[in-house]
This record gives structure tokens, sequence and C-alpha cells, in this order.
């Protein structure tokens, strides 16, 4: 796996939510996006690979580093999970059951493992997880500080297509933008990228390295990338995995839908990782050739000249005519009146 080496980054001090009072600094910052698979319903040994390829990128002085969309449980690409409309399969019932397996609590002790990683290496850290909350799963990223703290978490708000078969709906709670001694670190999974109100929800938080974690491995998905960017005047980091058919358990115990008699060496997912700069500019990648590790210099001072051209929330605005409100609130299926009561007698 290819990676510039670095100089390695000090000790970072305590991190809070984004304070837009902030100036972007002229500092330069190394990040690194991972594009490798994960070990498919095998979370021990998807948090070992984790380790592994943290260290790796941690040695050429990676100061950041962000992991491909569902890295830890796993992406069913190409999974049907026995559904059709007005049905479903006993076999579909038991895929589920096993992915359920795979998936994390949060909090929960591999959330505590990766955030020791995170401070081992001395990395701010965003997984690509799945999330276990009861017996609904989502696709979520996990945000970890170069101490070892776990900042929070992004559930996808709306997963695509059949993904709306096995994972949950996120809501407007979990869109954080955190400030660090590296930046403003945000994210967003995969095609929500492409939800405009999202994006503006997240410049208004003063998002300044927008993470991107995909399962699109497309040549058109490096369009959106570069948009995101020149939009946000953010640095846009996107970490997709590179996998095989092998990468996943043989069948009949996984099923490609369609294709039972796929090659083993097939490519089911070609990567295509990249890094791309507040101008525009493609500073890594984008990857389709195998397993990696990319890497590039952020120049933070490239945010200021990009947003002397276009600043989305600022001088190139106009709310009185169009305007955004976001319900950032949890928004539970169920809420009970007793709680409530308890809530409002503990702000008086």
């Amino acid at each position: 796996m290819a990676l510039v080496p670095s100089a390695a980054a000090a000790a970072a001090p305590v991190i809070a939510e984004v304070d837009m009072s902030g100036d972007s600094s002229s500092s330069t910052v190394r990040a690194t996006v991972v594009q490798a698979a994960s070990v498919f319903y095998d979370t021990p040994a998807t948090l070992d690979k984790a380790e592994r390829l943290l260290a790796e990128a941690a040695s050429y002085g990676a100061q950041l580093v962000v992991f491909p969309e569902a890295f830890v449980g796993g992406y069913p690409r190409g999974s049907d999970f026995g559904v059709v409309i007005g049905g479903r399969t006993a076999k579909g019932r038991e895929d589920f059951r096993r992915y359920h397996a795979s998936a994390i609590d949060v909090p929960g002790p591999e959330v505590n493992h990766l955030a020791a990683m995170a401070g081992k290496y001395k990395v701010f850290l965003v997984m690509g997880v799945i999330e276990r909350d009861g017996y609904t799963l989502y696709c979520t990223v996990l945000s970890f500080d170069s101490q070892g703290r776990y900042l929070g978490k992004h559930r996808k708000l709306l997963p695509t297509a059949l993904e709306r078969v096995i994972w949950g709906f996120g809501d407007g709670s979990t869109i954080p933008v955190y400030e660090t001694p590296i930046g403003k670190i945000g994210a967003a999974i995969c095609w929500e990228n492409r939800m405009p109100l999202l994006r503006m929800a997240m410049y208004a938080k003063g998002v300044e390295i927008y993470c991107a974690p995909t399962a699109d491995a497309r040549q058109v998905w490096q369009a959106s990338m570069t948009h995101i960017a020149l939009e946000g005047g953010c640095f846009v980091l996107s970490a997709n995995q590179f996998c095989r058919r092998k990468d996943y358990p043989p069948p009949p115990e996984y099923s490609f839908s369609g294709d039972e008699d796929m090659d083993p060496e097939s490519v089911v997912c070609a990567g295509g990782s990249v890094i791309i700069s507040p101008l525009g500019t493609i500073l890594a990648g984008p990857n389709y050739d195998g397993k990696a590790l990319i890497s590039a210099d952020l120049d933070l001072g490239d945010i200021a000249r990009a947003k002397f051209d276009f600043d989305v929330v600022g001088h190139y605005s106009r709310p009185e005519v169009l305007s955004l409100h976001v319900w950032d609130h949890p928004a539970p299926s169920v809420s009970f009146a007793s709680e409530v009561e308890k809530t409002e007698v503990s702000h008086k």
C-alpha cells in the first residue's frame, strides 16, 4: 500500500463542537483515506485489520485517517436479503440475523477499541460502521480524536435503494461538525452527499474537512466530490472499499444476486478513493487499481483562498430569499410523558 511519508503529528488538545468564530489556519495537515475491504461477518478480524491499516498510515505521519462506509460491520454488496415485494425468504432472514450480529453497539466495546486505536497512534479517526440499536441497524460514521476520545456519530439520513430494507434512517440530531486542532471535521455518507440541504447544514456548521465515506465506485462519483469541494470551500476526503468476490463468504453462504458463478477474483467494488482541495484540485487519487492508503497534505490556507471566490453560507448567500431550517433534535418513535416532564423539571 502506497503512502507518501511525512512527519508525525503532535498530540491534540480537547475537542469541542464547532465554534463558528474560529479562523482557518495556514498550517498543513497530512490526511489519509483507506481503500480496503472489510472481513465480512467477522467484526473482530475487521477491527484487527483496521488497526494494521491505521498503524501503517500513522507510520507515514498521517494526522487524520478516514475509512470507507460500513467498514466495521460490512457493506452487503450484491445481497438482496431474500426480499421481493410482498415476501421474504428464510435464508434472507438468516442473512439479516448474521448481519445484525456483526454490527456494533454505540457506545460499546468496539467503540472503546476504536478510541484506543486512535489514541495509540495519535490520529484523528473517521470510521464507517454498521450501528446496532436494538434490532434496527444504521449506517453510521464514528469520529475520534488523537487522544483516544470518542467525539460522536453521524447516522446516514437516507439509505439508498435496497439499503432501506436493512438500515434505519438517521435524524437531524447526528449531523455534527467538530472543531479540532487540524480543522473542522464533519462527515456525510455515500449518496446523502447528493442531498443539497444536508450539505448546506454542514457548510453552516463551518465544515473544513468534509469526509465522504462511500460505496460508489463509479467515475461519476468524482464529479460529485469535486462539486462539493468547490461549493463548500472545503477539503473532500472520499474513502471507498476495494473488494473482490473472494472478500465475501463463498456461495451458498453469501450470494451475489443473479451471479452465483462469479469468479473469486472478480472486482465487485473498484474503490475510486480521492482527496480534493477547496479549489477543486485533485490532491490524491482517484485510485481504481487495488487496495491502498491514499494520502495528501492539506494546506488549510486553501480554505480562505476558496472562500474569497465563493462562500455559500456567507457573502454568496441570499437568506432573505432562500433559507434553510434544520430540525436538529432527536426524533424517537415513542416519547413517554413522564420522561418529558422530568426533562422540563430539570431545566427549571
